[in-house]
């Protein structure tokens, strides 16, 4: 952020945890507004696949359905893909580390 700007504040949906992430990452980083918004988006993102993890705990990855066929809960879709779009929008924002010579895909222009 610029020196005329706040520091933007973590939208108030956030876990403490991803409120205290995204704090971290604003203070750290010098972010234009739309990284501001990747960054939200990428703690609710973090949150959305932590509750589902939970829920998995409690419940299990399968349930039996109506016909006695052992099904995926719904949880475990929703923590992949809040875990793959946590990821790309780490990436996006240029947040995410990789050993030296990991092979990699060309980096994001930013």
């Amino acid at each position: 952020m610029t020196a005329k700007t706040r520091t933007p504040e973590p939208p108030g949906h956030l876990s403490r945890d991803a409120a205290a992430w995204f704090r971290s990452v604003v203070d750290d980083y010098e972010m234009e507004p739309h990284h501001v918004r990747l960054l939200a988006l990428a703690a609710t993102a973090w949150d959305r696949a932590e509750e589902a993890r939970s829920h998995i705990a409690v419940h299990g990855t399968t349930y039996t359905d109506r016909f006695g066929q052992p099904k995926a809960r719904p949880e475990v879709a929703i923590e992949r893909d809040s875990r793959i779009g946590f990821a790309r929008l780490l990436r996006e924002l240029g947040l995410e580390s990789a050993p030296a010579g990991a092979p990699r895909p060309p980096g994001l222009k930013r």
